[in-house]
Order: structure tokens, then C-alpha cells, then sequence
């Protein structure tokens, strides 16, 4: 539990407004900050602990499976895409749901008031083309 609570307030502060992380010019800093490195030692990793996590509702039943996290250009937001439905890959129905509508409990994600039903009446996330 301490560990999915952490890993969201990791993934809130990687959000945070770039003027919140403004650097002084000439005075560039690379890699990860001392203090920073806390949160990083006890952080989630998204290839390691969430992409193809499990995500249930509240009911317990597993309605789906966390493909890929998007974060917008601008930092502001992320999305967990999850997929639900199909075998091995096939008819499978992708969405994109935002991050903080995820709810840690114990080791698994809950997505609280949904279903595989609700999941595959929204539109389906599809990539955008390469510009």
C-alpha cells in the first residue's frame, strides 16, 4: 500500500509545472538531486511494477490490463491505457484512463464504479500517427 502511495506521488511530482523545476541558467543540473533520490529508491518502476498489472474493481473482478502510461507533452496529466477484453491481444478494447482515477489497495490497482462492460462502451485509445 505504501509502495502504490508513493509510486502516485512520484508520478504526481514528474507532473508538476516545469516552472515548479525551473533551473537557474549556467547552471544545468543532470541526473537525480540527493533529496530527490528517496523517492526514487522507494518509487515504482512503470516497466517493473505497472505496465501489465492486473486492474480490478471494487468487486474484485479483474476488468482489465495496463498496456502503456502516457504522460502529455506539457507534463501536466497522465493516462494509464488499459486494455480489456480479447485473447492474446485479439478483439482487445483499449482506453485511456487518467492516473489518479486508479486507487492503490494492498498490491492491486482498483478502478473504482467500473466494469468490463463500462471499459469497452468508451472509445477506444488509439496512437496518433507520426507527424
Amino acid at each position: 500500500m505504501k509502495r502504490v502511495a508513493l509510486t502516485l506521488a512520484v508520478f504526481a511530482a514528474l507532473l508538476a509545472p516545469a516552472s515548479a523545476r525551473a533551473q537557474v541558467a549556467g547552471r544545468t543540473k543532470l541526473g537525480v538531486a540527493v533529496a530527490e533520490m528517496e523517492a526514487v529508491f522507494h518509487g515504482w518502476s512503470a516497466k517493473k511494477n505497472l505496465l501489465g498489472k492486473a486492474v480490478y474493481n471494487e468487486a474484485n473482478e479483474k476488468i482489465g490490463t495496463i498496456d502503456d502510461i502516457i504522460i502529455t507533452p506539457d507534463q501536466s496529466a497522465s493516462f494509464a491505457i488499459i486494455g480489456t477484453g480479447g485473447f492474446v491481444g485479439i478483439a482487445k478494447h483499449d482506453v485511456a484512463i487518467p492516473f489518479a482515477q486508479l486507487k492503490p489497495d494492498g498490491d492491486k490497482l482498483v478502478l473504482p464504479g467500473a466494469t468490463k462492460d463500462a471499459l469497452k462502451s468508451l472509445p477506444e485509445f488509439q496512437y496518433a500517427s507520426a507527424k
